[in-house]
């Protein structure tokens, strides 16, 4: 099983790049594609279809970065 740590580094930010916006691997395959698209119900079967290139893992550390940016602080009364 892959890290945490290892899926995270799947997701690139670059200057520049799809305007710095998160990618994987380095393509210009946005992380709000994929969310969007699960989002939407599109399978995981397809959209690895669509695009030969993302592996099961990418799909995972999309959902894990989304999952990491929206663990917000307890507030307590």
């Amino acid at each position: 099983m892959i890290s945490q740590t290892d899926l995270l580094n799947r997701i690139t930010q670059v200057p520049g790049q799809c305007g710095g916006r998160p990618c994987i691997r380095g393509m210009r395959i946005r992380v709000t594609d994929i969310l969007e698209m699960l989002a939407e119900n599109v399978s995981v079967d397809e959209i690895l279809d669509d695009f030969p290139d993302l592996e099961l893992e990418d799909i995972q550390a999309c959902l894990l970065f989304a999952a990491r940016r929206t663990a917000f602080p307890r507030l307590t009364a």
